[in-house]
């Protein structure tokens, strides 16, 4: 094989700059997409850019915004297109470069595969702009999310230790109060619910599921008490209703939801609360 061929120059390019921060890139990317997005509808620009796709408003070939709704549609398509390449380059990299977990070259290239699938949904946000259509988008958004989450994790495992275990959770601890205190059964009048106060939650929810994810897969690999990964992984089961819910409440504003939300999101910062203090225990060491 040629030192020239496409294999050998995406090798050299993963060993300069290492395959864990091509994942963890491509992860930040992802998370800033979904949030621009997010940005987006809760300015109402969703429909902007004269609800052309994939061009926009402005300037030559219509390729550029004309005011500012349509700039964060354009810059959310912007973001999102470096996003796709980054998981095009590291599903690419995961499964010609020969030292990559398998398991980890499945998740990045499902990630690959769902990501024309979440383009497609994103056109017919703008053709369309029906909610079904813009709560697919949202959560097929979320799972790639997730598989580059649990991708980072795998490609890290050797670095990560009980600390950031510690560190996981308490992101958990700090989180569920935040996500509760940003939604609108906290704030009661719709008009407080901002485009900042969207983003910020929404920003909170990708950290809670990354704290989740992290604690559930670092503690699986870390600790010895069957006790404490069992409660690890309730926590999770518990973080991922508490995360759907928070989008129902913002979606439907039932009360029967609030009041549930607020019971799951209780019982999530208490198990995040009891898992911390498990994996400190004497009790609990390696």
């Amino acid at each position: 094989m040629s030192s020239d061929s496409p294999t050998s120059r995406l090798r050299s390019l993963i060993d300069r700059f290492g395959f864990p921060h091509l994942l963890a890139t491509t992860l930040v990317l992802v998370a800033a997409t979904i949030l621009l997005g997010v940005a987006a509808k809760a300015t109402g620009s969703g429909l902007a850019c004269e609800a052309n796709w994939p061009q926009c408003d402005a300037g030559p070939y219509n390729l550029f915004p004309a005011n500012l709704p349509s700039f964060y549609e354009w810059f959310h398509r912007f973001v999102a297109m470096f996003a796709g390449f980054a998981i095009i380059g590291s599903a690419l990299a995961s499964w010609r470069v020969p030292d990559i977990d398998t398991r980890v070259a499945a998740l990045v290239v499902a990630g690959m595969v769902l990501t024309p699938i979440q383009v497609i949904l994103g056109r017919e946000t703008v053709l369309q702009y029906q909610m079904d259509i813009l709560s697919l988008h949202f959560w097929t958004a979320v799972l790639i999310f997730a598989l580059f989450i649990v991708a980072t994790i795998m490609v890290w495992k050797p670095r990560l230790t009980r600390t950031h275990l510690t560190g996981a959770l308490a992101l958990g601890i700090l989180s569920v109060p935040f996500h509760v205190v940003l939604s609108p059964f906290v704030l009661t009048d719709i008009t407080n619910y901002s485009p900042t106060v969207q983003m910020t939650q929404y920003g909170v929810t990708l950290a809670l599921l990354t704290a989740v994810i992290a604690s559930l897969m670092i503690g699986y690999w870390r600790l010895e008490s069957r006790r404490t990964i069992g409660l690890l992984a309730v926590t999770s089961v518990l973080a991922f209703v508490a995360i759907f819910l928070g989008r129902r409440t913002v979606m439907t504003l039932n009360p029967v939801l609030d009041d549930l939300y607020i019971f799951v999101a209780i019982g999530l910062f208490g198990a995040f609360v009891a898992s911390l203090v498990l994996t400190r225990s004497n009790s609990d060491r390696i």
